[in-house]
Parts: structure tokens; sequence; C-alpha cells
């Protein structure tokens, strides 16, 4: 399957699969802020690029922004960020899990709360939208879970993947990327998925389950030169 869309992924999200989440300008693109934080450029080096992203989003507004590559023009600065890796689909299994349910939007607040305790990477009050979300509940309670975010031609990232540290060690994980690949094989893509690359022990394990290393991303929010 080509993996070309797996190169600059919010804009092939963004001008592809989920472009009803948001909006193009240019060669820029956003999703909805209340759906993902993320901002999109045709091209992550290109000058003129950039500068359709701040027509976009608000002159002096921070701007959130992911790739292999991303060079701003001069001015700008990195506030913050991370050096992140992306694993693909090399022979992950995919099997339902029976004490998995479906979350929807009724599970956002609990949702948010786990997700404010564990840190799997940003989620928002739309987020449950992007993409099937599955949950495993103990005495009610939700303790882990994993989803779909962003959706390419060919491809779905898993991400949210995340368990309540009382309930680590138990594979709870493990089980819930399988039962989420299983939905998105069930419509003919393959998986991926994002982690930082200082995170060795959840690259080890996504490796163990059959995703294989393909490039590094960069993650980063810029301030807009003046």
């Amino acid at each position: 399957m080509p993996t070309d869309a797996l190169d600059n992924v919010p804009w092939a999200a963004l001008t592809g699969p989920q472009a009803r989440f948001g909006e193009v300008h240019g060669r820029a693109a956003r999703f909805d802020p209340e759906v993902s934080p993320f901002l999109a450029l045709a091209d992550t080096t290109d000058p003129a690029a950039w500068a359709d992203l701040v027509e976009l989003v608000g002159a002096g507004t921070d701007v959130f922004v992911s790739g292999p590559r991303v060079v701003p023009p001069p001015g700008w600065e990195r506030i913050r960020g991370l050096r992140g890796v992306q694993l693909v689909d090399a022979g992950v299994p995919a099997e339902p899990d029976p004490e998995a349910v479906v979350l929807g939007v009724a599970d956002v607040p609990e949702i948010l709360d786990l997700v404010e305790r564990t840190k799997p990477g940003p989620f928002r009050k739309r987020t449950i939208e992007m993409g099937a979300y599955l949950g495993i509940r103990r005495e009610g309670r939700l303790i882990a879970m994993a989803g779909e975010r962003l959706r390419v031609p060919g491809w779905t990232e898993v991400s949210a993947v995340c368990t309540d540290p009382a309930f680590r060690g138990q594979g709870l994980a493990s089980r819930l990327v399988k039962a989420v690949t299983a939905g998105i094989r069930a419509r003919g893509d393959r998986p991926f998925l994002h982690a930082e690359a200082e995170n060795e022990d959840a690259i080890h394990l996504y490796e163990r389950m059959g995703f294989a290393l393909r490039t590094p991303v960069t993650f980063g929010l810029f301030h807009p030169a003046p």
C-alpha cells in the first residue's frame, strides 16, 4: 500500500478523508479547534505555506505543526516541541476484544479525565468524532482506551492509547490496539501510530506487536514572526 500520505499526515487528512472537520486556505489547513489542535501545511518548509497559515489562524497566534521536517521561515520562534517517531503496520494482529466497549459523546468527560492523568497526547471535546474509540471499564470506571484519530488514504492512526496507572501491566493497551486495528482493517485501511522518540518502552511494545519504525517526526509549537 502506498505510504506517500504518511509523509504529511495532517495535510493529507484535512485535504482528504477528514476535510469535513476543518478548513483550507491556500497551502495551509486546520482542524476545528474543538476536534484537534493540528494545523497543516502542504509543505512544512515552504514560507508561502506558513504565510497562508498566519492568514488562516490570525496574526500573532501560536501554531502547532508536525512533520518529518518542519522548517519555519526566519523570525519564527519554536516555543516547545518534542521528537517523535512514526510506526506503521508490519503485521499487527487484529482481533476484537470481548471486554472493549464503544465510547461516545456521553463518555467524553471520563475520557478527558483519563487523558489528563495519563498524557497520551491531545484530546479535545470533539476528538471522539474522528473515529471509533474503544474503552475497558472495571466496576463502571473507564480504566483504559484507544481509538482512531487522523485518517489518510489507505491508513488510519491509532491514538489515545492509555491506561490508568493502577491497572497497568495487565496488557490492556495491547488488547485495545488489536481491537482498534480490527476495525481499521475491516474497512480496508492499515494502522499507523506515533510515539515519543524517548519513550523506548512504548516503541519496543509496538514493535513486538507488529509495528515497524518508518520515520522520525517533529512536533512543535511555534510563535509567528511579528
